[in-house]
């Protein structure tokens, strides 16, 4: 029988309409005793999105009914958009949806929809079939009616409809709650979507109610199962004799973990030595979960539902129960763990000469941090170096290979962006004290640059026996987005000297190489990350273009991503020769959908973290209002300002109306407002002075005004300028990384 993708090019190519079962069986030339599969084989292909079921128990195009299935986000403003999931459609992929046509779909709902009219500025369409709720449920606030009823307004506001809430479905919530609801009725056109309170989180200002509505909101599984828990107590806590059989022992090497301080997953260790002929040796020894997380298997579905660990600056939410995340697949020191381990043989060029890949056992000698091993490579603090004497000569020969493997992209145009990130100061009760800059020391570029070496390998290694996996693929930008980026850095006297449809990787490195010192660096920088498409997962190798690589995938991170977990799957059966003809079919089948799965929820990931620590951030500056700051434009819109407070490294947004000393006028293709009269410009990447006028905690947002235009506008009506406040002092507290994880390359 055809597999799936085989199936959808066959009627593609021979069926001209959409078609029943028996019709395809026939245009096919497919024999009867096909039926049951060929309906399983359509029913996939439905669900991916490819095909279409229709009104008489028929199978069609998409593309070619001017359909398109995807998720429909919406918008709080009551429009929203269908992001369409087949790459292949002809059909535009983001589809607006006026809010009279949404038709009861709700944000997140997998919905079909029809392309009805298109102009110049965009494609319009209406949602005519819901496939597949988002959500069961939501969170939001309570609030009673005199009468006994009451509805839950939403935390999120893509929601657009409060749900009724039934007397005597409210549970013990109270007014103005913060609640759980299941929706027992989804929305009709004559009826709001009904349910019933399943659980009261609290007051929304009370500790640890932010990170529980995110967690809700985003539908990311906050405890874990009881049943995965207890397979994953039933694999013991130590390595057994019998699971070291047939692999490749490492004990004897000197192993390392590097890791952030708070860190509390070890997924990754390293071996390095010379060769006789001046090469380096290095071990990059992943945790082997694939030896513990069966397919299927009760671990493995949870996991997948999950993708992803999510990291929180107060918390981690683990893909695996922590009797595996923190356990038996964390590769702490002084005992043995089980691992995939890559050793690749490696010139002074930083090329890769060879490689082995094993199943392997090693026993890490030591945990180090990042701070420590940065402060004997580059501080060469003599205290540290006599504490791990035995591991300086290893850590000074990690930073000679660093230094060639780095040259080695530097020479193939790879991007280094190098963004400076933040970390949160937390008091015990999980409170921001203060924000401040997380350096990227020597110590994480020579582990990131490993990490990479390794992927890289191993995506090459599996594309050249085709073995069925997931790559991870970053293509090149759209050709539009590349030249608006082009016409905005050429008026700033700056060009990515690219020919027409010839644009590479290192034509946008060598830009940022020429603006690494000057001020115009971060706005060219935050503009050219806009024109970059996101990296995602495929089940078809397309290359990375930020690393200019050839072949990439994720083979580092199994207990932090379910894709890595596949990849080690796959290296498996490379090893045990067991990928049989059925297996590699299963898998061919899957795996588009697990591509797609994974990615999305590594989006949603991205989103939870990114709102809890904006939120967070706006509590943190509750109680500077009226202060001063230094900050630089990061977006310029028709309604204003969005700037970045240069130490706390947070946005806010000066509102267009709080500019009132001129008419200013939005120049798009400039990235910048113009005043009318005065002639003053504000652009992208600009350093402003800004007070702190307002925190809106509903919305988790920051008011801002230009000092100079306050000043102006106050003056002009009652001759006295803006007070201002000192800046607050920042307070010491735990240290906390804003991002708790190596990078989503």
């Amino acid at each position: 029988m055809l597999t799936p993708d085989e199936l959808l090019a066959a009627i593609e190519a021979k069926v001209g309409h959409p078609a029943t079962v028996h019709e395809i069986l026939k245009g096919l030339k497919l024999p009867g005793s096909q039926r049951a599969t060929l309906r399983r084989r359509l029913a996939k292909l439905v669900e991916r999105g490819e095909l279409i079921k229709i009104r008489g128990q028929r199978y069609g195009l998409p593309e070619r009914m001017h359909l398109l299935t995807g998720r429909v986000q919406v918008h709080p403003k009551g429009f929203g958009f269908v992001k369409g999931e087949d790459s292949g459609n002809e059909v535009e992929r983001d589809l607006y949806i006026a809010g009279s046509n949404l038709n009861q779909a709700m944000h997140g709902d997998r919905v079909v929809a029809r392309v009805e009219r298109r102009n110049l500025s965009r494609v319009e369409g209406r949602i005519v079939r819901v496939i597949e709720r988002g959500a069961t449920g939501l969170v939001g606030r309570y609030e009673p009616n005199s009468n006994g009823f009451g509805y839950v307004m939403p935390f999120d506001r893509r929601f657009l409809m409060d749900v009724h809430i039934a007397a005597g479905d409210a549970g013990s919530a109270e007014a103005g709650d913060m609640v759980e609801v299941e929706i027992t009725t989804f929305p009709t056109q004559t009826r709001s979507p009904v349910g019933r309170v399943v659980r009261v989180l609290g007051q929304i200002e009370d500790e640890g109610v932010d990170t529980q509505l995110i967690l809700k909101k985003y539908g990311i599984p906050d405890a874990h199962e009881q049943d995965a828990i207890d397979e994953a107590v039933r694999l013991g806590d130590k390595v057994r004799p019998r699971d070291r059989r047939g692999r490749k022992d490492f004990r004897d090497l000197l192993t390392v973990t590097i890791d952030g301080e708070s860190a509390r997953d070890f997924d990754d260790a390293i071996t390095i030595s010379r060769s006789d002929n001046g090469n380096f040796l290095l071990g990059v020894h992943i945790a082997d979960v694939s030896h513990y997380v069966a397919e299927g298997s009760v671990l493995d579905r949870a996991a997948y539902i999950r993708s992803t660990s999510v990291y929180f600056p107060d918390r981690a939410v683990h893909m695996f129960p922590a009797e595996l995340s923190t356990g038996l697949c964390s590769l702490k020191p002084k005992v043995d763990r089980l691992v995939q381990s890559c050793v690749m043989e490696i010139d002074p060029d930083g090329e890769v000469k060879r490689y082995e890949i094993h199943d392997g056992v090693i026993c890490s000698n030591e945990r180090m941090t990042y701070a420590d091993v940065d402060a004997i490579l580059t501080q060469r603090t003599s205290g540290l170096r006599k504490k791990y004497s035995g591991f300086v000569c290893m850590f000074e020969m990690m930073q000679d290979l660093f230094r060639a493997l780095r040259g080695r992209r530097e020479i193939r145009g790879s991007i280094d962006f190098d963004l400076p990130a933040a970390r949160f100061e937390l008091d015990e009760a999980g409170d921001v004290m203060a924000i401040v800059p997380e350096e990227r020391t020597i110590a994480h570029r020579l582990i990131e640059e490993f990490m990479l070496v390794a992927n890289e390998t191993v995506a090459a290694e599996l594309n050249a026996r085709n073995i069925p996996t997931l790559y991870r693929v970053h293509e090149e930008p759209a050709p539009l987005k590349v030249e608006e980026f082009e016409g905005f850095v050429t008026s700033l006297g700056y060009s990515l000297a690219a020919g027409s449809g010839s644009i590479t990787p290192g034509h946008f490195q060598r830009l940022l190489e020429r603006v690494a010192d000057q001020p115009e660096r971060r706005p060219i920088t935050s503009l050219m990350l806009r024109a970059m498409q996101q990296a995602r997962y495929d089940h078809v190798n397309k290359g990375h273009f930020g690393l200019a690589a050839r072949f990439y995938t994720h083979f580092t991170s199994p207990i932090r991503r379910y894709p890595d977990l596949l990849v080690h799957r796959a290296l498996r059966c490379r090893e045990e020769s067991k990928l049989t003809g059925r297996q590699r079919r299963k898998w061919t089948e899957l795996l588009p959908e697990a591509a797609r799965c994974t990615s999305e929820r590594e989006r949603r990931a991205e989103e939870a973290e990114r709102e809890l620590i904006q939120w967070k951030k706006v509590r943190f500056m509750e109680d500077k209002v009226g202060d001063e700051f230094t900050g630089h434009i990061t977006g310029v819109t028709a309604f204003g300002l969005f700037v970045e407070l240069t130490e706390q490294f947070v946005e806010g947004l000066v509102h267009i109306s709080s500019m009132a000393d001129d008419y200013y006028r939005f120049v798009e293709t400039q990235y910048l407002l113009k005043g009318e009269n005065s002639g003053n410009v504000y652009r992208l990447g600009d350093v402003v002075h800004v007070q702190l006028v307002r925190v809106d905690k509903e919305h988790r947002q920051l008011d801002l005004g230009l000092v100079d235009v306050l000043r102006s506008v106050r003056k002009s009506s009652d001759g006295r300028g803006v007070r201002s406040k000192k800046i607050h002092q920042k307070h010491r507290g735990r240290s906390v990384n804003s991002r708790m994880r190596k990078g989503r390359r």
